[in-house]
């Protein structure tokens, strides 16, 4: 195993070494409304590759330096700008400007999820997501409510864009290859992504009631110092797991205003 190979898993990320699926990666940017894209580790360019034989401006921001010297010695094009650096550290107005942009990538596993929180926090900047992730995380993003795998992420993420899980990536197009099957999804920022209630209420309550998600809302929000009478609404019988991102934002209403009247 190549020392550029043993960083790379040290990172949580595989080398993807399949053209094709590179290339039905790269096909999923919808190009809609943006002509930025970033992707996230391209480690040797793989998808890189792909995204040049399209009509954007490209920032392929590299953790490792070894894959930063390959990306700058083998793709010399206008369109692509190759920078070294932590995306979760990153101050994405630095590095993209004011401009709207797409996210793309091989997603290491192991920051997948917080690519995705880091996204939201930039979402009036960012219309789409496109890129793999492990099979179970990409499930658990797009999944719907009713299901165990419906959770943080499903809800704040369903909020403010469309989810579509796309294909199943099998491991042996890596190198090394994963020991699970990669997802790849796109996320599409709705049209209308602001919320008719306390976005940071929102947070707080939808995490606050998976944190505690075998319990009742009655029982797993009491943080919120509910009055009597809002606990006798039917909602607060239910599981987080069995309310629809709509429902949540309704919760969130009914607690805004139930702190309302209690200080009036």
């Amino acid at each position: 195993m190549s020392k550029n190979v043993r960083a790379k898993k040290h990172l949580g990320q595989h080398f993807l070494h399949d053209e094709s699926i590179a290339k039905k990666i790269a096909d999923t940017l919808t190009l809609d409304g943006y002509s930025n894209v970033l992707e996230i580790g391209p480690g040797m360019g793989v998808l890189t590759r792909h995204l040049l034989e399209k009509s954007i401006t490209i920032t392929a921001l590299e953790l490792d330096s070894e894959s930063v010297a390959y990306l700058e010695t083998h793709f010399n094009s206008p369109s692509l700008r190759v920078e070294e650096g932590d995306f979760l550290k990153y101050d994405l107005s630095h590095l993209m400007g004011n401009a709207p942009f797409a996210i793309i990538g091989n997603f290491p596993y192991n920051i997948s999820s917080q690519i995705v929180f880091k996204m939201l926090e930039w979402r009036e900047q960012i219309p789409e997501l496109s890129g793999m992730f492990q099979k179970e995380v990409a499930q658990r993003i797009c999944e719907k409510e009713g299901n165990k795998t419906y959770g943080i992420l499903s809800v704040l993420v369903q909020a403010f864009y469309k989810a579509e899980y796309l294909f199943t990536v099998k491991p042996g197009v890596f190198n090394p290859p994963p020991k699970v099957d990669s997802g790849v999804l796109r996320l599409v920022r709705l049209a209308d992504h602001s919320l008719p209630c306390d976005e940071k209420l929102f947070f707080k309550v939808v995490k606050t009631a998976f944190q505690q998600r075998r319990k009742t809302l009655r029982n797993s929000l009491k943080i919120f110092n509910l009055s009597e009478k809002l606990k006798e609404d039917t909602i607060f019988g239910q599981r987080p797991e069995q309310l629809s991102v709509k429902a949540f934002i309704e919760l969130t209403q009914k607690i805004e205003q139930d702190a309302i009247s209690a200080n009036e």
